[in-house]
């Protein structure tokens, strides 16, 4: 597991669901997160690396895998 993912991993297990992984394949809402919790992890993701990403970017990544690609491709 690459070291963006692991933290993405750390992330979602505060914020969302601490009891379970996330799946990197399938979309939040397909998981069962709303798409308000959806927006404020994205938010807390791009804060933790330090990557601004807008709420309306959020609906742009098609799953977890998604938000990690961007964020190797954006981190300072």
């Amino acid at each position: 597991m690459s070291a963006t993912k692991e933290r993405v991993r750390k992330l979602f297990r505060e914020h969302l669901d601490p009891k379970r992984d996330p799946d990197f394949d399938i979309g939040l809402g397909d998981s069962g997160v709303s798409s308000v919790d959806a927006v404020y992890f994205v938010k807390k993701v791009g804060d933790a690396f330090n990557v601004e990403i807008q709420p309306s970017d959020v609906a742009k990544f098609q799953n977890l895998g998604d938000l990690v690609s961007y964020l190797d491709a954006h981190a300072k």
